[in-house]
């Protein structure tokens, strides 16, 4: 049998689940109690207790069975009444019986009374000390009326009370020892998600041993994580840096030639050169710079702008959404650059939009170019990927590193590149959403 139809009613946080685990079982115990004391206190001891005070009004009735007159009968009683402490006397039932709403133990002992003794009119259970009982006898209604506590336990819900009071104070209890226990995993989550993307929070494992150990290991990769990334942008700035003196030397050489036969070399150069840019770029990925508020509209505005006053055909289609969000702004700049890049290059026209909800931000750039097939959509955001000569029919091939950059700057984020089909343009839809 399967359960995964429950998963849709389950709380979704670890708080929530703790705290189901925890209350679930208590709320399930105090019931079992309850209906368990109910049926045990209010019904079986109070009908056994009214019983007993039904024998003692037999004898009362059986007096006026064979009393001449109201006055003998009374006359009759009263040792009974005495001892039994019954006050009786002779008047018209009511109409009905009385009783509260709420009193659950007074309405075993009305249908007990009515079951075992059909002389019994009415029963009237006002308050919490008194009962009187109507009784029909051949020398007319007779009123009976005894303490409250004789046919029903004084004060039954003190237990119930009890058990809530002292099941609801144990529940805090635990829920707030069971916080201090969760709070160090919510930590480590929350420096793990602020990590991946692209912040760096301090974190000091704390909590039990195997969150502890949890912790540590994330430090440990995190550690690893940015050792590796300054190694790969010490490496290839070293590299790009290393080889910009040659290239500048080899300029100076090719600045001396004739302009004809330098042409085809310094169009090489200058490849090399953007080579080299390109390379830089992809090394500092989205570690450049630190997360700051910023306003993505605004940010995409700038973006356009800039690109317009270079010379390429962009337009700014739309701008949903306001407010801030927490961005690291160099880098979100270098990979909207890079898809702008990348649109123009392949198309003649591109369209840049923005989206932003309470969940996420999701940044659009659309071109009217070939598009990129659905099968090689994975393989284009690897670095230095070459596609099929559709892609390169316009300007030239790229290096193969925009889209690369692009996705990297997204996950540092901690959203994703998604390349899709444009039903507007035609050409390639490359959407950066980040979550937010």
């Amino acid at each position: 049998m399967s359960f995964g139809w429950l998963k849709n009613y389950l709380p979704r946080g670890l708080y929530g689940r703790a705290a189901l685990i925890l209350i679930l079982p208590v709320v399930f115990l105090q019931l079992v109690v309850s209906i368990a004391f109910i049926q045990r206190h209010f019904e079986d001891v109070t009908t056994q207790m009214t019983q007993t005070v039904l024998r003692e009004l037999d004898l009362v009735l059986g007096a006026t069975q064979t009393a001449a007159s109201r006055d003998e009968a009374l006359a009759q009683m009263a040792p009974f009444t005495e001892t039994l402490e019954l006050k009786v006397k002779f008047e018209d039932p009511p109409a009905e019986d009385l009783i509260r709403w709420y009193d659950f133990s007074g309405r075993v002992v009305i249908r007990t009374m009515r079951d075992d003794e059909p002389a019994i009119s009415a029963v009237l259970l006002p308050d919490n000390d008194r009962v009187e009982v109507f009784a029909n006898t051949p020398l007319g209604p007779l009123s009976i009326a005894f303490e409250r506590w004789r046919v029903s336990a004084s004060n039954p819900h003190q237990l119930l009370v009890t058990m809530v009071f002292f099941g609801a104070l144990m529940t805090v209890i635990a829920y707030i020892y069971l916080r201090n226990q969760l709070r160090p995993i919510t930590r480590l989550a929350d420096a793990a998600q602020a990590f991946g993307r692209g912040r760096n929070v301090p974190y000091n494992p704390r909590g039990a041993l195997e969150v502890r150990t949890a912790g540590h290991a994330f430090l440990d990769m995190r550690a690893r994580i940015e050792r590796q990334i300054e190694q790969r942008t010490m490496m290839l700035s070293g590299v790009s840096h290393d080889l910009r003196t040659p290239l500048t030397r080899l300029k100076l050489g090719l600045s001396l030639l004739d302009e004809a036969d330098a042409e085809p070399l310094l169009r090489d150069v200058d490849d090399m050169q953007r080579l080299l840019d390109e390379f830089l770029n992809f090394a500092k990925g989205a570690a450049e710079g630190e997360p700051e508020l910023v306003d993505p509209g605004e940010l995409l505005r700038g973006v356009v702008e800039d690109a317009r006053r270079a010379g390429k055909a962009v337009s700014l289609h739309v701008v949903e959404g306001e407010g801030d969000v927490t961005l690291r702004v160099v880098p979100i700049r270098r990979a909207l650059e890079n898809l702008i890049g990348n649109a123009v290059r392949y198309g003649k026209h591109a369209e840049v939009s923005m989206a932003m909800t309470e969940k996420s931000l999701r940044f659009r750039v659309e071109d009217d170019g070939p598009g990129i097939a659905e099968d090689k959509r994975s393989e284009a955001v690897k670095p230095f990927a070459r596609l099929d000569p559709a892609r390169n029919q316009n300007q030239g091939s790229g290096v193969g590193l925009g889209l690369a950059i692009a996705s990297d700057i997204a996950r540092a984020h901690g959203g994703v590149l998604r390349l899709g089909h444009s039903d507007r343009l035609g050409g390639l839809q490359a959407d950066i959403v980040i979550a937010r």
